[in-house]
């Protein structure tokens, strides 16, 4: 079993909660314009060539052996993924006999990457469609699932004590991880059939069978991390290889997109040789996703991401005048295979295990929340009233008592509910914030730092440790209350 690190903060965040009341106006968004931005681009047939059209940078191979010091949530696999090495290379080199049992602080030998052909080029989807974007903004989740009258439509299932329908797991699945409900859809149905046919309900139903991830909401929430994690270490430069289900390491193609490296990631998991190929080729998800909705670039909005884009100006996520603290450095916006997205504070007073703290978690700037639930809400900067696009503020860990409502316009510093735990996981009372544009979850440390009341995120390398820094001042994340982590607004 894997040696943990349980901190002050959200730790894999995957979980719940309800939806409760508070004040001020509601507003009704005008609909923004979402026309899919397709960029002018030669055409294969009748068809644009999706971008990229440049190579992406890939790392250099290396040629000799270097030591990796076990990190909490590391995983074999894992590790072996990021170094383009297979788990039984990995194995081999450290005498590891379990591939399980890692312990945090455990010195390993990383022996050098093989060399062998790269994987398909063949482009699956765009960007756009992996992450819950602005072409999902007016996506009819339930209304598609009823038309297609498959066995998701009739589907039901016990999730947080409350019982949701089978659009209600997607979309949810699809928020807490933002990720595109289509591109779920598409993974199910290619796994399963469950959404245009009537097939019998199996525990598993997208074929990861593993008893912690039993049922659809915990295996799309398994799926939507893993495109996740393909997508965003293709983003940051950090894939050496795919890690197949048989072991095999299949170096990447330099001309893919994110949005591919997320699927081809993800499939890498389940399935090995030609089953693999077959997924990530013009006959496997990429057909499936054409016969549901469409060709995928016809979704494409580009550039997802535009040049020189910048930070609108945020505040702390507390009241003017308290002392909160410091809890938990840059790390995952949702769960560990997101962007390093977010950050922790914990409100003032000894820390008390999960209760609901008596201060208030405010907004970073003037807005109009879109969604209060399940622990978590969401504030859009732009003012149209969806999150999926421009900029928006998640929320997680706001209990369901005295919670702002969704559709409340609000302004910066005002009130948005207690911090707790409710929502993902926890095992302290904190607020987990994080950024998302355009539904890509937005590096807390990356080129646009995460920047409030003029304090910069700065990562130390290692999830959920870093400072904080405004000119000489510095503030250290400790899961703890030490005098090092204090900061006041």
């Amino acid at each position: 079993m894997l040696l943990l690190i349980v901190l002050l903060s959200c730790v894999g965040c995957t979980r719940s909660a309800n939806v409760a009341p508070i004040w001020q106006q509601t507003v009704v968004p005008s609909a923004p314009d979402l026309t899919p931005q397709v960029t002018v681009r030669p055409l294969v047939g009748a068809r644009a060539v999706p971008t990229p059209d440049e190579p992406h940078p890939l790392p250099s191979v290396r040629n000799e052996a270097e030591t990796y010091v076990v990190q909490p949530g590391d995983s074999l696999a894992l590790i072996a993924g990021r170094y383009g090495v297979t788990v039984q290379a990995l194995s081999e080199a450290n005498g590891i006999l379990n591939p399980d049992l890692l312990e945090v602080g455990q010195v390993l030998t990383i022996p050098p990457a093989p060399q062998g052909n790269t994987g398909p080029d063949f482009k699956i989807i765009p960007d756009s469609e992996l992450v819950f974007g602005p072409s999902s903004a007016h996506f009819a989740l339930d209304d598609f699932i009823r038309r297609k009258n498959g066995t998701l439509a009739e589907y039901g299932e016990v999730v947080d004590e409350r019982t949701l329908t089978g659009a209600q797991i997607v979309e949810r699945v699809a928020r807490e991880n933002s990720v595109s409900p289509r591109l779920l859809l598409a993974v199910l149905e290619y796994q399963s059939g469950w959404v245009t046919q009537r097939v019998p309900v199996e525990e598993y139903p997208l074929g990861f069978r593993n008893p912690w991830y039993v049922g659809l909401y915990r295996q799309l929430s398994w799926a939507a991390n893993n495109l996740c994690r393909g997508y965003y270490l293709w983003r940051i430069n950090a894939v050496s290889g795919w890690l197949l289900a048989d072991g095999t390491l299949v170096p990447p193609s330099p001309l893919i997109n994110a949005g591919t490296a997320g699927v081809q990631y993800f499939f890498g998991l389940l399935y090995e040789g030609a089953d693999w190929e077959r997924a990530v080729s013009d006959q496997g998800l990429f057909a499936t996703f054409d016969a549901l909705f469409g060709y995928p670039f016809d979704f494409a909005f580009e550039p997802l991401i535009p040049p020189g884009l910048r930070q609108p100006e945020l505040q702390l996520p507390f009241a003017e005048g308290e002392t909160w603290s410091f809890t938990g450095g840059p790390h995952g916006g949702w769960a560990d295979g997101t962007a390093w997205a977010a950050l922790d504070f914990a409100p003032p007073g000894e820390p008390q295990g999960c209760v609901v703290s008596e201060n208030w978690v405010t907004a970073v700037a003037d807005g109009v929340v879109t969604y209060a639930g399940d622990g978590v809400v969401i504030l859009d900067l732009d003012g149209d009233g969806f999150e999926q696009t421009g900029w928006s503020i998640f929320y997680l860990h706001i209990d369901s008592y005295q919670r702002v409502k969704a559709g409340t316009r609000v302004r910066a510093g005002d009130r948005l509910g207690h911090p707790s735990c409710e929502g993902g996981v926890s095992k302290a009372t904190h607020v987990h914030i994080a950024r998302r544009y355009n539904g890509e979850w937005i590096s807390a440390d990356g080129a646009l730092p995460f920047v409030m009341d003029g304090w910069v995120a700065q990562s130390a390398g290692v999830a959920y440790d870093g400072v904080l820094v405004r000119g000489e001042q510095v503030v250290e994340a400790w899961d703890r209350f030490l005098p090092e982590n204090q900061i006041r607004r």
